[in-house]
């Protein structure tokens, strides 16, 4: 089974910058690999569901953000490490949630949360004001 680590989260203040990783392993020796697959963050505030904040496919050709973090987060991949990495700019108090990380068949899905891999554990950002 694909494991899925999310690391680099942390306490930042607003404004500040923050660099999320994501590194996958157990990939069979047959089948699909890391570099074949859409990847996505997500987030999940206290008390509220997990949603998505941004996708790419697999060849990194098509991307997707939602709006309140268009033009503040990039997302990016490194096939060579099996790594998805969000960074973070100007982060704001809403950014505050337990963001995780998967894998997805097709970036068209990965919006609804139809993982391919399972879900990290979660890496926890806090913002201050």
């Amino acid at each position: 089974q694909v494991r899925v680590v999310e690391t680099g989260g942390g306490s930042v203040q607003e404004g500040g910058s923050l660099t999320l990783s994501c590194t996958f392993s157990g990939f069979p020796s047959s089948g699909l690999t890391f570099g074949d697959l859409a990847m996505g963050w997500f987030r999940q505030a206290p008390g509220k569901e997990r949603k998505v904040v941004s996708c790419v496919n697999w060849d990194g050709g098509s991307i997707y953000y939602i709006d309140t973090v268009k033009d503040r987060f990039t997302i990016s991949r490194d096939d060579a490490k099996n790594t998805l990495y969000l960074r973070m700019n100007n982060v704001k108090p809403e950014d505050t949630a337990a963001y995780f990380c998967a894998a997805f068949s097709d970036v068209r899905v990965c919006p609804q949360g139809i993982t391919f891999s399972s879900w990290g554990q979660g890496t926890q950002v806090t913002v201050s004001s």
